[in-house]
C-alpha cells in the first residue's frame, strides 16, 4: 500500500490514500489555521473509531440496535514524558441493551487492530530519494 503526502501551504499537510484525501493542519497555537484535524488527532480518532467498528460489527451480527450506542474516549497525559499515558474508552449503552453482551462488547473493542499495532509496532525505514520531475 502506498500513501502520498504533500504540503498545502501554512502548516497543512495532506495525504492521498486509497482514493481519499486526508487533510491535516496544526492548531492556531502551533502556527496552523485549525482548518483540519492535526495528525495526532487523527491517530487518536483512529483508535476510537477502530474500537467502534468492532462494536458495531458485533451488534450487527446479532441484530442488536446500535443507534443509541456511543463511545467516549479520554486520554491522560504524562507531562514529564510529554506523551499520553493512558487511553480510556467508555462504551455508553442504552438502558435496554442486554447485559449478557456487556463483557463481549468490551472484548470486541479490545480487538481493535490500531490498538494491537501499538503493542507490536511495525519497523520504520525512512529514506531519501531525489524527485527528478521537479
Amino acid at each position: 500500500m502506498e500513501m502520498t503526502v504533500y504540503f498545502r501551504g501554512g502548516k497543512r499537510v495532506n495525504a492521498d490514500y486509497k482514493g481519499f484525501t486526508i487533510e491535516t493542519d496544526q492548531p492556531i497555537f502551533s502556527g496552523g489555521e485549525s482548518s483540519a484535524p492535526a495528525p495526532f488527532d487523527l491517530f487518536l480518532a483512529s483508535i476510537a473509531t477502530c474500537a467502534g467498528i468492532y462494536i458495531l460489527s458485533f451488534c450487527q451480527q446479532r441484530n442488536l440496535p446500535t443507534e443509541d450506542i456511543k463511545l467516549i474516549q479520554r486520554t491522560e497525559y504524562d507531562q514529564g514524558k510529554r506523551l499520553i499515558a493512558k487511553i480510556q474508552i467508555e462504551i455508553q449503552l442504552p438502558t435496554n441493551f442486554p447485559e449478557k453482551y456487556h463483557a463481549a462488547l468490551i472484548r470486541s473493542a479490545d480487538l481493535c487492530a490500531v490498538k494491537r499495532h501499538l503493542f507490536a509496532p511495525p519497523a520504520f525505514d525512512i529514506s531519501i530519494t531525489t524527485n527528478t520531475k521537479i
